[in-house]
């Protein structure tokens, strides 16, 4: 039987900044507007949550049970540790899922945007079919760009988009670093587990353009995002203070670049979280004033 204190290991908490920054920055997109509403916000940030720890679970369910935890480098797995009955941790990402959904049909109702009901659908699919079911997409090397779908594009629009009732384009730029910096957790992620993904069967992105183009993407992901604030500065000027979080970006970059591997990129994957919750707040602010 899992303890608390390994179930919230499971739940990865270090991977939740990439839930919080979407909605933060949408939120700061709708004040810019002078539209925001937090009780929507924060509902939308319970959804992002919800999602982000079931899809953690679900992924450490699948994995399990496959066999591909089995020997691994990184965080708490329930399943693969034999801590917890892949049953137990299957009802916790289901549960996670439904109160994601319940959450989000009180949006949909308060929109009346009936279509948003597709949206979380897929939302939740994405989640589920990440490692789930008989051919996982993340196993075919389309992770990175689920997640920059829907911890990107999908919820800074669809934040901004319930607290405003339309969509400005702001939205849509303003998803692009953030969709790039959770990119980014997973780059590493799998730049991390590499050398046990492959001999598993599970070709990750990173499999599929091995070490040194992962590494190139990973610097990528971290230094767009940066330069988009500044090609935003023309229309909303206060977005540029999204680049004071670049001196964050140094240190994981440099270990990226040096070569660092297994569990040193756990400290690299903490280093960007913490860049991705500075540049969130900072351009969640820009956007706002």
């Amino acid at each position: 039987m899992a303890t608390p204190s390994q179930w919230i290991a499971g739940a990865r908490p270090r991977t939740l900044p990439a839930a919080v920054v979407p909605v933060a920055v949408g939120t700061g997109v709708a004040a810019g507007y002078g539209g925001a509403m937090w009780w929507r916000a924060l509902l939308a940030l319970f959804v992002a949550l919800a999602l982000q720890i079931g899809v953690n679970y679900a992924n450490d369910y699948s994995d399990g049970v496959r066999g591909t935890d089995d020997d691994r480098v990184g965080p708490m797995r329930l399943v693969g540790s034999g801590a917890a009955a892949p049953r137990q941790v299957l009802a916790a990402a289901l549960g996670c899922f439904l109160a994601a959904a319940a959450a989000g049909l009180v949006l949909v109702v308060a929109t009346r945007a009936w279509w948003m009901l597709l949206v979380g659908a897929a939302s939740i699919a994405a989640a589920w079919f990440y490692t789930g079911g008989a051919r996982p997409y993340g196993y075919r090397a389309l992770g990175e760009i689920s997640v920059f779908v829907f911890f990107g594009l999908v919820a800074v629009a669809g934040t901004a988009f319930v607290q405003l009732e339309r969509l400005p384009w702001t939205a849509v730029a303003a998803a692009v670093p953030v969709g790039l910096l959770a990119c980014a957790m997973l780059v590493v992620n799998n730049l991390r587990d590499i050398v046990t993904d492959g001999p598993a069967g599970k070709r990750t992105m990173a499999v599929v353009l091995g070490e040194s183009r992962t590494r190139t993407l990973y610097v990528l992901c971290l230094v767009l995002p940066l330069a988009i604030c500044l090609a935003l500065a023309p229309w909303h000027p206060f977005a540029a203070l999204g680049v004071l979080a670049a001196p964050l970006a140094v240190p994981p970059v440099r270990a990226v670049r040096a070569g660092a591997t297994g569990p040193a990129l756990i400290t690299t994957l903490q280093q960007t979280g913490r860049l991705q919750l500075a540049f969130g707040l900072l351009f969640t602010v820009g956007l706002a004033l």
